[in-house]
């Protein structure tokens, strides 16, 4: 490590979570060259933009605490200003609302910060070494969880990021929310749990609690979604729930796990709000009834959504399997350590899994490859794929999630992710089987086959018709179009898990509504006792005086 100054720190991880920052706001200006044309203040826009990459990196290269902490505030000021370029009728509320629970968790932050100089007398967090063994301790370490969850996404903290992803402009989202607030919330929480805070079971526990918690609750609210930005919104906060387990079960091969699902989750959804940009650019729309059957006039945004959507589904050869892979090991090697509930975390992160990808088949047959909403007229249009400056950020993650899926031990974690360990990645072993390069291998052999196989039954004559659904033509009868979205009713329908998705739909699990609803209350009860009659104010004051001089006088 390279220390120049007691204000900055340039070691593996700070580079490497810089680089890729950088790398993510480059792509989102050249995507919005074409997507923000013709909107106003784009000079600003432009401004807001580079200040973030500025002040992130700020964030990321900062040793002293306190200088974080303005950092990160600032942060938070321009995501607020960047939402605000959105044009939906709901941007102004979930601008507010994304200050108020990031503003709120960094004053949290802040606290957490006195907290540790009081226990060690510096805020060099390259000088902390902190145990967890008081009560100082432990709230000084909850308090910066909290703001590095907030800017995560990670339950409870999370609401902010669906909202976002519904009604900022897309580039913003797949540059914020998507990428960057993912690489410095889970750095942040990287320096804090393991170079700043000696952590112990329990509070490893608590991690992969939240973690196994998160990814399952937010997969579940993604599936029942039928706004595109909405349902990538949720994954978006299902998949911090991996990092938070994988830096949670305090073993090597685990962090290095969240490690790379931090940086992969970065490429892979930042593709797929791209991908879904570009057909929200086109058709004007990202409500999933409205869509279909857009994948032959848009083959090139197709092919970027699908490769991202298997990543994030966990699918080989892609790069979301391998970090997935790694953290499921780093769930078993924890309970070597006489762990009992490792069985837990294990069922809840697979099984989050298997939601993904069941929600992404949800997607693409609604959006791509369904039958298409007669508003869409496809029969009209030849191609309608982006220009350059759209799909070319496009085409460079989906490369990256194709490249560090197959390239895995040689490209991101040897260059990226296994320096940032030290020498405790000498430590880390891969058990099974799993060759990335003789398995995209095989896959491909598979793919061409099954093209050959395609190609000696296209030369067969056969019988073509409409498309017809119990007799009927989706021409004369419109009615009868399956749009995708109701894949997953009957989930919706069980009687237990409708009444959760019944109390989500009225904002209960809501951390801003619950807030506003108890700041409201209690301001109405303030509004009541000041009323304006003398009386009233005399009785308060004289129970006041009483409890008051009880107090001093007769304890």
């Amino acid at each position: 490590m390279f220390q120049f100054t007691d204000m900055f720190r340039v070691d593996h991880l700070s580079i490497f979570v810089g680089v890729f920052s950088a790398l993510f706001a480059l792509l989102s200006v050249i995507y919005s060259f074409a997507f923000m044309r013709g909107r106003k203040k784009l000079a600003r826009y432009y401004l807001y933009l580079l200040l973030t990459l500025i002040v992130s990196l700020g964030c990321i290269f900062a040793d002293n605490l306190l200088f974080l902490s303005v950092c990160w505030g600032f942060l938070g000021l321009l995501l607020y200003l960047l939402i605000a370029f959105g044009e939906g009728k709901r941007t102004s509320y979930t601008a507010k609302k994304t200050f108020i629970i990031i503003g709120g968790t960094d004053a949290l932050m802040l606290l957490g910060i006195a907290l540790i100089w009081h226990l060690s007398r510096t805020l060099e967090m390259s000088e902390i070494s902190i145990h967890l063994n008081s009560k100082a301790a432990i709230s000084a370490y909850l308090c910066l969880v909290i703001a590095a969850f907030a800017k995560a996404g990670a339950m409870p903290f999370h609401t902010w990021i669906p909202d976002t992803a519904e009604d900022a402009p897309v580039p913003v989202v797949a540059y914020l929310p998507a990428a960057l607030d993912k690489l410095l919330g889970i750095y942040f929480l990287f320096r804090i749990s393991a170079q700043m805070f000696v952590m112990d079971a329990g509070m490893n526990t608590f991690l992969m609690a939240l973690g196994s918690f998160t990814i399952v609750a937010a997969v579940m609210m993604a599936l029942i979604q039928h706004d595109l930005k909405r349902l990538l919104g949720y994954h978006a906060v299902s998949q911090v729930g991996y990092m938070v387990l994988g830096l949670g079960t305090g073993n090597p091969i685990g962090i290095a796990g969240g490690l790379f699902h931090m940086l992969n989750h970065a490429i892979y959804k930042s593709c797929l709000f791209l991908s879904g940009g570009a057909v929200e650019k086109r058709f004007k729309t990202t409500n999933l009834e409205k869509l279909g059957g857009i994948a032959k006039v848009m083959p090139l945004t197709f092919i970027t959504f699908l490769i991202a959507a298997l990543a994030i589904s966990g699918v080989p050869p892609f790069n979301g399997f391998t970090s997935k892979w790694m953290i499921y090991q780093g769930i078993i090697n924890s309970g070597k350590t006489g762990g009992s509930l490792w069985i837990l975390w294990l069922i809840c992160a697979m099984f989050g899994s298997a939601l993904t990808m069941a929600s992404f088949m949800k997607l693409i047959n609604a959006v791509f490859l369904g039958q298409p909403h007669e508003s869409l007229k496809l029969k009209t249009i030849r191609r309608a794929d982006p220009p350059p400056s759209m799909y070319i950020p496009m085409c460079v993650l989906a490369a990256l999630c194709v490249l560090f899926g197959v390239f895995a031990y040689r490209l991101p974690l040897h260059m990226f992710i296994l320096p940032c360990l030290g020498r405790q990645w000498e430590g880390i072993v891969f058990s099974g089987a799993w060759q990335p390069l003789l398995a995209t291998g095989l896959l491909l052999l598979g793919i061409v086959i099954g093209f050959v196989v395609y190609l000696f039954g296209k030369g067969t004559k056969i019988r073509r018709v409409e498309p017809f659904i119990g007799g009927e033509t989706l021409e004369e009868h419109p009615d009868m179009r399956i749009s995708g979205t109701e894949f997953y009713n009957t989930v919706r329908d069980m009687e237990s898990i409708n009444t959760v998705y019944k109390l989500a739909d009225k904002k209960l699990f809501d951390i801003y509504e619950l807030g506003s609803k108890i700041t409201f209350g209690f301001n109405a009860v303030l509004r009541y006792i000041h009323n304006g009659i003398l009386p009233s104010y005399l009785s308060w004051c004289l129970l006041g005086m009483i409890i008051l001089l009880k107090s001093l006088f007769f304890k």
